[in-house]
């Protein structure tokens, strides 16, 4: 039995998130929000009280003001972050954040903590929101810049040492017994609620186990929308009528081992491939049986009269909301995971708990995790809970912690561009497995995307920010920043950046041209990139008409660059124009060869530029997740370095290893959904036998 009853009032279902609060920054309590927390331009504001003058004189800068308000603007993840600082002689008297236009859960919902926080410090340099790095850093550099207009005085924030060699591991946290004023008792328990945790709550809930959910953020994540196995029901249907889309397994596990040069767990990937499709299955026909949704098998693996240099594989499957409920923002897969569970009888708000983070795992004397301790993000208190069974830790991966994106990918943080939010994840999750023994993967390994672009006058690399750029993985001609052809730009994703971290500046062009709608339907893309039906009829996951538009707003915003001569798009690109003319026209004539002889792309992937207009954009990565973890076996149970079971600890998806290596291996569509579903199934089926 708990010992305190699990209230939901941070349990969220299709609402926005609320402001987390930030009772545990001392003096905060005692300096009074704004009356409505609302600015008049939507953001959140905090405001020292008379009587709180003298209580905060001690954090003042020492520095003099004229008195007076001012504002300043700092590009973050989705939006310019606009802060708007009043101060009188000696002291900030009021602090407005602008942070509407991020992330809702995750930028968007940090300018009431760090208004306070700047408020009472009295200073810019405080503390960043370690879920909301970018969005974070941009409030510190704009409120800097307030406070140099007030004072006449140049202010900085100091940076926090996220240098390669800095120490992103630490020491776990103690935390005191006195200070736990919480404890909760089940036999299973989930730390994360995404693409592993949901199938592992619901296994486990039809298996009538007693089990509880912790999610940090204010509401679960949704599943991705492709999801990769071999041998599905709706994979075999598709073969009978397009034999081409038929799977070797022992090919598609070599496959994936040959992505990962060999530093995987072979048994790993097999088990994938022999249990993917009983997972998809299973989690496909709980959707399908809520009658609200359709599962599509994405029957497309290229024009096959042109053998690739990267064989593709047809293992995506999409769920489609049905034509009665594409507008009913209500439904989603989220809705229906939690309509299962009240149909297995049991309460989402007694089972999930949101705003909920990890802080450690708990373990007895014999090394065994009996649970962990965590912290309620509403009003900071610490919560201990009593795992009988076990912990299954689908936590996700470290993107967006800085400091171990610094240390343990350099190369991706070079390669990178700030754009849309992929994984909200911070290694949490990880840094308690390995603070528990376990070991980590030797090869720090990330799936990223060549959908991100920069303006003419930027580059690749993690403080820029830029723009989606969903056209980016169409096959046409690409060039580095000398105007220069360097790699067949059909294949991975991450094949071209990665050849891209070898050219100037870690960034390339995309060129095309007035006929590049004819053209992407030659190019028989799969997979999420593809922008027309697939043969068997399912969608894609975006269509052309949807993505040219978003490529027009690009236009009007200064990223894709439009012109009537490749000379004036040389210029616009600041590229080398006499080198960029060159490499077009040697591509054009390969292109009416039918042989791509200087990097051998495949024959209807070659197609040419030369109807005006042209257009050009900068472009780099997009970096959606992490995918190295910590070791697991079969039965996804963390491995310490000597390869024995750390008892009661089991992870699944991003968290976890042994799987990926280099690269993600692109061409296999939702593989790793797939291996996150699959697995996080088989761990709650594990722990629900015992």
């Amino acid at each position: 039995m708990a010992e305190k009853e699990i209230t939901r009032r941070t349990f969220v279902k299709g609402l926005a998130a609320g402001v987390a609060s930030i009772a545990a920054l001392g003096v905060l309590e005692k300096v009074g929000s704004a009356p409505s927390a609302e600015s008049a331009s939507g953001g959140t504001s905090a405001s020292v009280s008379d009587s709180m003058k003298a209580e905060l004189a001690a954090a003042a800068s020492g520095l003099t003001f004229t008195p007076g308000t001012y504002s300043a603007s700092a590009r973050g993840i989705d939006s310019d972050v606009k802060v708007t600082m009043t101060f009188d002689e000696t002291m900030i008297t009021n602090v407005e954040i602008d942070v509407s236009g991020e992330t809702p859960d995750i930028g968007g919902k940090i300018g009431d903590q760090m208004a306070q926080a700047i408020l009472t410090k009295q200073s810019a340099d405080v503390d960043v929101v370690a879920t909301a790095t970018v969005t974070s850093n941009a409030i510190r550099a704009a409120a800097a810049d307030c406070i140099s207009q007030a004072s006449g005085q140049t202010v900085e924030v100091t940076k926090p040492d996220n240098s390669a060699n800095a120490d992103w591991l630490g020491e776990a946290p103690e935390i005191a017994d006195a200070d736990i004023t919480e404890t909760l008792d089940t036999d299973i328990l989930i730390v994360g609620l995404g693409t592993a945790g949901w199938p592992a709550l619901m296994t486990a809930a039809e298996a009538g186990a007693d089990v509880l959910v912790i999610e940090k953020n204010s509401e679960p994540t949704s599943v991705r929308g492709d999801m990769g196995a071999i041998d599905t029901k709706w994979q075999k249907q598709t073969a009978r009528k397009f034999p081409q889309t038929a799977i070797d397994k022992m090919e598609a596990i070599e496959d994936i081992v040959r992505y990962g040069t060999g530093y995987v767990n072979f048994d790993l990937v097999r088990f994938w491939a022999d249990n993917s499709a009983e997972a998809i299955e299973w989690i496909g026909d709980i959707l399908e049986d809520s009658g609200k949704y359709t599962i599509w098998h994405e029957g497309g693996v290229g024009d096959t009269r042109y053998p690739e240099r990267d064989k593709a594989y047809a293992t995506g499957h999409s769920p489609a909301k049905k034509d009665a409920y594409k507008d009913d923002a209500t439904v989603t897969t989220n809705s229906v995971f939690l309509d299962h569970l009240k149909d297995l009888k049991y309460d989402p708000e007694k089972i999930i708990r949101c705003d909920t983070a990890l802080i450690r795992l708990l373990q007895n004397e014999k090394g065994r995790v009996t649970g962990v301790i965590a912290q309620d993000q509403n009003d900071n208190h610490y919560v201990k809970i009593n795992a009988k069974k076990g912990v299954i830790m689908c936590a996700g991966g470290y993107l967006m912690n800085t400091a171990m994106m610094n240390a343990l990918q350099p190369m991706t943080q070079k390669m990178k561009v700030q754009c849309r939010i992929g994984s909200r994840c911070d290694g949490s999750g990880i840094k308690a497995m390995l603070w528990a023994g376990a070991e980590m993967d030797p090869i720090h390994t990330s799936m990223m995307f060549n959908r991100c672009c920069v303006k003419p006058d930027e580059t690749a690399g993690a403080d820029t920010s830029g723009e989606w750029f969903w056209f980016g993985e169409q096959p046409f001609l690409k060039v580095n920043l000398k105007g220069e052809r360097f790699c067949n730009e059909s294949g991975p994703y991450e094949f071209m950046l990665h050849s891209m971290m070898m050219q100037p500046d870690h960034t390339y062009c995309d060129i095309f041209d007035a006929n590049n709608e004819q053209y992407t339907k030659q190019f028989q893309e799969v997979g999420c990139c593809r922008l027309w039906d697939f043969d068997n009829g399912a969608p894609p996951n975006r269509y052309y008409d949807d993505c040219w538009k978003s490529n027009e707003e690009l236009i009007e915003k200064g990223y894709i660059q439009k012109a009537d001569t490749l000379q004036e798009l040389a210029e616009k690109l600041h590229i080398p124009a006499e080198t960029f003319i060159n490499t077009v026209q040697r591509y054009n004539v390969l292109c009416m060869q039918g042989k791509d002889d200087d990097f051998g792309k495949a024959t209807h992937r070659m197609t040419p530029v030369n109807q005006a207009p042209y257009y050009g954009v900068r472009t780099a990565a997009w970096h959606l997740t992490t995918l190295d973890g910590v070791r697991i076996n079969t039965d996804m149970q963390v491995l310490r370095e000597d390869g024995t079971v750390i008892d009661g600890l089991y992870a699944a998806g991003d968290c976890s290893g042994g799987f990926f290596a280099n690269n993600y291996p692109n061409l296999f569509t939702g593989l790793a959904c797939g291996r996150s579903m699959t697995f996080g199934r088989h761990a709650a089926l594990v722990l629900s036998a015992m």
